[in-house]
């Protein structure tokens, strides 16, 4: 298991990609064609930031920016066959995603603060 990226939402997208290519460094890359607009940022070719654009509040204030979650990448059958296990063992809602165009399983489980965990792995991975 190894840190895979960050997604961060953030009400300001293009003013957070222009950020994060210009001063960090990063580049911008494909992205699976998900409903919500945003970008993934790429370091060494991998997409290490996920950007999400915000949904505007009620209110018309402006929102926050936020780190949405975590995701981890499981290498094997094996380890995403014991992830499961063990979080079905443990009673907490979870839910499973395909996303055909970049071959990839996704599992996303929140601990008790609200923190979002995702872990992904490659689709050849998990099925035998």
């Amino acid at each position: 298991m190894k840190l895979d990226h960050a997604t961060i939402v953030t009400g300001d997208l293009e003013g957070a990609r222009r950020f994060l290519c210009s001063v960090v460094g990063l580049s911008e890359g494909p992205r699976p064609p998900f409903g919500v607009s945003g970008y993934w940022l790429y370091a060494n070719g991998q997409p290490v930031i996920h950007l999400i654009e915000a949904a505007a509040a009620s209110s018309g204030k402006p929102v926050p920016p936020r780190i949405d979650h975590i995701g981890l990448r499981l290498n094997s059958l094996q380890e995403w066959s014991q992830s499961l296990d063990r979080i079905r063992l443990s009673g907490v809602h979870y839910g499973l995603n395909e996303v055909p165009l970049a071959g990839e399983r996704q599992l996303f489980v929140a601990m008790a603060s609200g923190v979002v965990i995702e872990l992904v792995t490659n689709q050849q991975s998990v099925i035998p």
